[in-house]
């Protein structure tokens, strides 16, 4: 639900709010310039004082008034002629046009009523109010995204639009919230919806003899200083009962020119303080800071916009978008899926179909839209989902398990869970087991054990099928194809051989960048903007499941690179190392934003072994503003398989590599990686403690011998690997 709300606010009135946000941005410069040129009063100039200077230059004064920027304008009349001018405190003369800008005047009248007055005034209402939907349903989706609002400020991972909209949404929500809110008090205000109209003092008349005072022993004038003048008018010069009327911050009296005395006053009520307060928030005259930051959180509403309309453009055409989904309050099955890459959708819609075709009715839609709530009429929950990284949610389902353990009572329909992972990794389908676990601590009923499907397996997808038909009474069948992902034809272009001294043949392989459409550079899609450690997935002749090889490139570097090494019987790791340049590979980008340096110039410590300083060397590779980088690299001998030798020297000669010290498991004093770290625990445990990353890229086994030698080197310093990985201080791209 509140994705929906999110959303068609947005897709409706996406110009209108544009427009506002783009038009309030350019017009909250003004008030600093306004500012900045013109010429401000002495701190203890009196109204009195002021008055005289600019009726000696102008007899005929009859108003002075004072903006919140510190602008002082005049009014009179000359010879029967109207006068107005900028007026210099500091001497009464003029000092320019009070005419406001004719660029600020049009942006106004755009801003306000887009040039139609009461009509547009409401219409520019409904966009603010449009403004306020979104930011407040906004905010509730990226809170439900990062895992609830102590996590708000978390690093983001998933899709490039998906990543821009959550951080923007983040840096503008509180200036959109505020200006959207001001908008529509000010609308209310202007069609006198508000009890706020300024309080008037009592209407009197002069009551001493024609002449006056001097203006310098009037009290009320001689003690007010300008800093808080707003208004004064001066008494007519052929009416006798005519009074001054100053208006300050504080309120409006009404002064006897003769005498001096104030005869009638009154003060803002509380509406009309709010109202000035109000209009000072949204305008930006008198807090000038304020208003310029929010100008600046306006100007990402072009790329909320922008980031909003991709992430939904990419859902219809996602898996993820069912056809004929039974509504959430309808439905007997709930099925509910958590998918980090989107093939775990592949596999709902096979699942959905089958149950449908076997006439049962099913809503099917992300995890992180589980409300109990909502499905008044469900038989059996049936959970779908994928683990990230190290045990992790998917990016989309962070929060889910602390919803589900804070249920003060477990839904009454059944639940099933079927994992899906890589059973190679030691956390296989650890955030299902997570699920079903959370499921049984709160007395959630089992319609069925959890299951496991080993790298998208349709035969163990299969038998999982067929037990749940056993459970429910239907002849289910699911037979599933996986996906096919969009790919994009590689061009081999270069190779460099190593390791066939050693019987371990690595090939460091580039390919020719694709052309990418104008929508994928627009976007970000395909390759049309990648960093050093985002995968490379690679679909091999004969298989249904890609592998994924580490990007030692991004973008910028205009080619894509890849380490592989040939495996004993490897299916893809053969085709590839088999390539000759000219040679082509169907190959599609999925992104990892988890594994990259942090922004700063804090240290990096980069460890890897064999082809994992792909990655690594891609990092050095784009260290061109120096961050102190420190390499512990292992590998077999320095003469077969010391993969990027000349580039290391030539990095570490123009400063993008810090120091290197490599590890040889077959030459000389053999040692391994971890063994290097071991011996250089001082230097390591000194650059953590200011506040280095480790980034470790290789083998399951070599990864867990470096955890082990971190944890001992970080004993004394009261950090573990596990501490600093919650930091996101310590990023493992392990395979």
């Amino acid at each position: 639900m509140l994705r929906l709300v999110h959303r068609w606010p947005g897709l409706v009135a996406a110009l209108l709010i544009v427009l506002l946000a783009l038009s309030g941005a350019a017009l909250s410069v003004f008030p600093l310039i306004e500012r900045l040129s013109a010429p401000q009063a002495a701190s203890d100039l009196s109204v009195a004082e002021l008055t005289v200077r600019v009726a000696s230059a102008h007899p005929g004064l009859e108003q002075i008034r004072r903006a919140p920027s510190g602008r002082v304008v005049a009014y009179w009349f000359d010879g029967g002629q109207p006068g107005a001018a900028v007026i210099d405190p500091a001497t009464g003369l003029d000092a320019g046009s009070p005419d406001p800008i004719a660029a600020e005047l049009w942006l106004t009248n755009l801003h306000r009523s887009l040039f139609l007055d009461d009509a547009g005034r409401i219409t520019m209402a409904v966009g603010a109010a449009a403004m306020l939907v979104l930011t407040l349903s906004g905010a509730g989706l990226v809170a439900r995204r990062m895992g609830g609002w102590r996590r708000w400020f978390g690093r983001t991972r998933g899709p490039w639009a998906g990543r821009v909209h959550v951080e923007l949404a983040r840096f503008a929500v509180g200036g959109l919230l505020l200006s959207s809110l001001t908008a529509l008090w000010m609308t209310a205000s202007t069609f006198a919806l508000l009890p706020d109209d300024p309080a008037e003092p009592d209407f009197v008349t002069a009551t001493a003899s024609p002449a006056s005072l001097p203006l310098t022993q009037i009290a009320a004038l001689a003690d007010t200083p300008v800093a808080t003048l707003q208004k004064l008018s001066l008494p007519s010069a052929g009416d006798p009962t005519d009074v001054f009327t100053l208006k300050t911050d504080g309120g409006t009296a009404r002064i006897d020119p003769g005498t001096g005395k104030v005869l009638s006053s009154a003060t803002p009520t509380g509406w009309e303080r709010a109202s000035e307060i109000v209009i000072m928030l949204h305008t930006g005259q008198g807090a000038l800071v304020l208003g310029l930051i929010l100008g600046l959180m306006a100007l990402s509403v072009p790329a909320l916009a922008l980031t909003g309309v991709v992430q939904w453009l990419a859902t219809r055409v996602s898996g993820s978008r069912i056809k004929g989904n039974t509504a959430a309050g309808s439905a007997e099955t709930i099925l509910l899926v958590a998918s980090e890459g989107g093939s775990t959708w592949g596999f709902a819609r096979t699942l959905r179909d089958a149950l449908v075709c076997a006439g049962q009715t099913v809503h099917a839609a992300p995890l992180s839209q589980f409300d109990p709530a909502r499905y008044s009429h469900a038989r059996r929950f049936l959970i779908l989902a994928a683990t990230y990284g190290e045990g992790e949610s998917p990016a989309a389902a962070r929060g889910v398990l602390a919803r589900i353990r804070a249920l003060k009572q477990a839904p009454a329909a059944p639940l099933a869970v079927l994992g899906f992972g890589d059973r190679s990794f030691p956390d296989f389908c650890a955030y299902a087991s997570d699920l079903a676990q959370a499921g049984a601590d709160i007395g959630w009923a089992q319609l069925m054990p959890l299951a496991t499907v080993d790298r998208q397996s349709p035969q163990d997808f299969a038998r999982w099928g067929r037990d749940l038909g056993a459970v429910l009474g239907l002849p289910l069948e699911l037979s599933h194809l996986p996906d096919a992902p969009q790919t994009h034809m590689l061009r081999l272009t270069d190779r460099r051989d190593y390791g066939a001294e050693v019987q371990a043949p690595t090939a460091i392989l580039r390919f020719a960048l694709p052309t990418q459409s104008l929508w994928a550079r627009l976007t970000g899609q395909g390759f049309a903007r990648f960093e050093a450690g985002d995968l490379l997935g690679i679909l091999p002749e004969g298989a249904t499941v890609p592998r994924f090889y580490s990007l030692a490139s991004s973008t910028r570097d205009g080619f894509i690179e890849i380490c592989v090494r040939r495996q004993p019987g490897g299916l893809c790791s053969g085709q590839l190392t088999a390539l000759e340049p000219g040679a082509t590979v169907a190959a599609f980008l999925r992104r990892n934003p988890e594994f990259r340096p942090a922004p700063g110039r804090a240290p990096v410590i980069l460890i890897g072994a064999g082809t994992g300083i792909g990655p690594l060397a891609g990092f050095l590779r784009a260290n061109r503003s120096h961050r102190p980088m420190h390499l512990y690299f292992g590998t077999r001998t320095p003469t077969s398989d010391l993969l990027y030798d000349t580039e290391l020297r030539d990095w570490q000669n123009d400063g993008r590599l810090t120091s290197v010290t490599t590890a040889f498991s077959r030459h000389g004093r053999r040692s391994y990686v971890q063994d290097s770290l071991r011996a250089d625990a001082s230097r390591i445990a000194r650059l953590i403690a200011g506040g280095a990353q480790i980034m470790v890229c290789g083998g399951r086994e070599m990864a867990s011998a470096v955890r082990g030698a971190m944890a001992d080197i970080l004993a004394s310093t009261g950090h573990t690997p596990a501490t600093l990985k919650a930091e996101g201080r310590y990023a493992e791209d392990v395979y």
